[in-house]
C-alpha cells in the first residue's frame, strides 16, 4: 500500500490511491463534480493531467480483466477520449474514495455517490478509483512518475485532521 506518515501528524498515515475521471465523465463536463467531491471530503490532490489513453497503456491498466469476455470493450472505451488522472492522498482514502464513486453498477449506487448521482449504465460509470494499495501502486505508476507529485501543506488541513491543530 502506498503510505506516506501525514504531515505534522505523528502516527497517522495517509494513502494514495489513483482516481480518474473516463471519457463518458470529462465528455459530459463533470471532471470538476468528481474533483470537487473528492477535495470535499478532505482529501489533497498530489498530481492531476489530462491525457488520452492508448491501447498498450488502457491493457497495462486494464490487466487484471485481460481474458475477461469484457476486456476488450473496457479496452475500447477507455481509449475513446480523453480521461483526467489525479493521485489523490489521505488518511483511509482509497476505501473512502470507492464510497463516493458508488458500485460499479451505477443501477445498485446509492443517491450521493458519484454513479449513483451522475451515471446511468455500467459501461459509462463516469470514474475510475484504485481498488486496493497494491492497485493503487500499480495504477500510479503506470499514469505519474514521481517527479509529478507535488507536496504542499494545506491550510484546511487543521480542519480535517484534529491531531494538526491547535484549535
Amino acid at each position: 500500500m502506498v503510505q506516506t506518515p501525514h504531515q505534522g501528524v505523528s502516527g497517522l498515515k495517509t494513502e494514495r490511491s489513483l482516481v480518474m475521471v473516463k471519457p463518458d465523465g470529462v465528455h459530459r463536463g463533470l471532471v470538476g463534480e468528481v474533483i470537487g467531491r473528492i477535495e470535499s471530503k478532505g482529501f489533497t490532490i498530489r498530481a492531476l493531467k489530462m491525457l488520452r489513453m492508448d491501447e498498450k497503456m488502457a491493457k497495462a491498466h486494464y490487466s487484471e480483466h485481460e481474458g475477461k469476455p469484457f476486456f476488450s470493450d473496457l479496452a475500447g472505451f477507455i481509449t475513446s477520449g480523453p480521461v483526467v488522472a489525479m493521485v489523490i492522498e489521505g488518511d483511509g482514502c482509497i476505501e473512502a474514495i470507492r464510497m463516493i464513486m458508488g458500485r460499479t453498477d451505477p443501477k445498485e449506487s446509492p443517491p450521493g455517490t458519484i454513479r449513483g448521482d451522475l451515471a446511468v449504465h455500467m459501461s459509462r460509470n463516469v470514474v475510475h478509483g484504485s481498488d486496493s494499495g497494491k492497485s493503487a501502486e500499480r495504477e500510479i505508476s503506470l499514469f505519474f512518475g514521481p517527479d509529478e507529485m507535488v507536496d504542499y501543506d494545506r491550510t484546511t488541513d487543521d480542519w480535517v485532521y484534529p491531531e494538526r491543530s491547535d484549535i
